[in-house]
């Protein structure tokens, strides 16, 4: 098979018949010579609001290929398709007498425990939450009656944070050794969209990716793989500088050699024990904000135009700013045709997030808006970024007990509470109006309020006095990375810190990927 790059088609012409017609023009050979065709790669060029395409690269079996080839070698966009299985086949030396064992069950987690499953090391899962079936019980019964389970939530449970946002796989990571396409057929052989193979918007949704989670999970499980969930890690056993066992439930101790923690950004807990243990790790960047709420209609006739924008389905966008205090304002976690959830995992705490279903259905769009935070805000030591989540998070609370607070967004630039308008919020969760300066550093403010301006001069209307604004967005990532060396593996050998909890990662796509390399390092020492 060969491979083609630069295969424009417009929008509304988008159909198999259509590229191989394109295909064969550009190649100069007969459409009946081209089958097979394979998609590997879709973007959008929406440059042209008249004239919206499709840009794909796709692979086919083409009659004389060899001949096809040599006529057509001034052109860098066809060539001989690069097989992009995944591989691997090495294995280590030293024995290892107990299974491995991985906290978590987030992407991190899953994928750490799949490729150890497949290799035949029968590693066994600890996640402190419920199964998704259950945890999906226990998140409603909090949207609806506010009674939180501080071990399964929106951030806890079977599927990781991941599970109850967009299920967005974009990463601008390099795939080089195929990672992320083992990651991507695996979803795909789990029940997600075939379409995810190619797409230049790769989602699964909320609805879909539960299903793919727990397919997932029985594949490990019938690899040899064991899942035990309401199952906290309360305690790590060292000896000489090396991992002996560990303690769950600050009761039952499994001896083991190799840990895996892929625990999530959201476990505080998790931090605090494993700083108190001296296991090296250091407080890192990351943002905070709010949840901004616009019609998608209004998002999908700036990006698309008119002729398109109900065409193309839920518009997406990425917004980036420099304040003038030098803070960097970025959109993040963009979920069209969502919802606003509450995220909370803390009792007294209030963080928001955005969710999607597969279909993007609702009529609104929203995703966080959110500027750069350092040691110079939340101090020098390691905790200290922690600390500063959990404040913001206790004033939104505090705000209005327990409930989100909501503003319009020409009520948080002058400072004052103002009925919703036209944009009506769609939330999971109760919410209810407040003034969100009462919770966010001046210093953060300004710079949402400075970058709305110049966001509105991108998207037509982004900046309309009635777009509704959530607090707060405080989890975009974790603030601690712990620390790991060459061979991934902590200040204490036989620990393995993985994931965006740990921070190695950012998203579904990323903390999958860092969950194999972390297996591969542990299947590359032991057998």
């Amino acid at each position: 098979m060969i491979t083609i790059r630069q295969i424009k088609v417009e929008v509304t012409k988008n159909t198999n018949e259509e590229i191989i017609k394109k295909i064969s023009k550009k190649i100069k050979v007969d459409e009946s010579d081209i089958s097979d065709l394979v998609l590997e790669k879709q973007s959008l060029d929406a440059r042209d609001k008249n004239e919206i395409f499709y840009v794909y690269e796709c692979s086919f079996k083409v009659k004389n290929e060899d001949e096809v080839l040599k006529r057509n070698k001034n052109n860098k966009d066809l060539f001989k398709m690069i097989d992009k299985s995944y591989i691997f086949d090495k294995k280590g030396t030293i024995k290892l007498n107990k299974r491995p064992v991985i906290v978590g069950s987030g992407p991190a987690g899953l994928f750490s425990a799949l490729l150890l499953a497949e290799k035949g090391y029968k590693p066994l899962v600890i996640e402190r939450g419920e199964q998704v079936d259950k945890r999906i019980e226990s998140v409603n019964n909090f949207w609806e009656s506010g009674k939180l389970n501080k071990n399964s939530n929106v951030q806890f449970g079977e599927g990781g944070a991941g599970t109850f946002s967009d299920g967005k796989l974009n990463t601008l990571v390099k795939d080089e050794n195929n990672r992320g396409r083992k990651v991507f057929n695996t979803f795909v052989e789990c029940g997600a969209p075939t379409e995810i193979l190619y797409s230049y918007k790769p989602h699964i949704g909320t609805n879909k990716l539960i299903n793919v989670v727990k397919n997932l999970r029985e594949r490990i499980i019938s690899l040899g793989g064991e899942f035990r969930f309401n199952t906290c890690l309360t305690n790590i056993n060292i000896e000489n500088n090396k991992l002996k066992s560990i303690e769950i439930n600050n009761s039952e101790i499994i001896d083991s050699e190799v840990l895996v923690l892929a625990i999530g950004h959201s476990a505080r807990d998790t931090f605090k024990m494993l700083y108190d243990l001296g296991i090296k790790m250091e407080s890192k960047p990351f943002a905070v904000g709010l949840r901004v709420e616009h019609s998608q209609d209004m998002i999908n006739l700036s990006q698309y135009g008119e002729k398109y924008k109900d065409l193309l389905g839920p518009a997406t966008y990425k917004l980036t700013y420099k304040a003038s205090n030098n803070r960097g304002v970025y959109s993040f976690c963009m979920c069209p045709g969502g919802y606003v959830v509450n995220s909370s995992s803390e009792e007294g705490c209030l963080v928001v997030n955005g969710m999607s279903n597969y279909e993007r259905e609702s009529s609104n769009s929203n995703s966080a808006i959110v500027v750069t935070v350092g040691k110079e805000d939340f101090g020098e030591d390691t905790l200290d970024g922690v600390k500063f989540q959990r404040n913001l998070e206790s004033l939104a609370f505090n705000l209005c007990k327990g409930s989100i607070p909501v503003q319009t967004l020409d009520g948080f630039n002058n400072n004052r509470i103002e009925d919703i308008k036209d944009v009506k919020p769609l939330v999971k969760g109760k919410y209810e109006l407040a003034d969100l300066n009462l919770i966010l550093p001046k210093e953060v403010s300004s710079s949402i309020k400075e970058a709305f301006t110049y966001f509105g001069k991108k998207i037509k209307g982004f900046d309309k006095e009635d777009s509704l604004l959530f607090g707060v967005e405080s989890r975009t990532s974790s603030p601690i990375r712990i620390l790991r060396n060459d061979e991934l593996v902590s200040s204490i050998e036989g620990i393995y810190p993985c994931g965006e909890g740990c921070g190695y990662a950012g998203g579904i796509t990323t903390s999958a990927i860092d969950g194999i390399k972390v297996s591969e390092k542990i299947i590359e020492k032991y057998c």
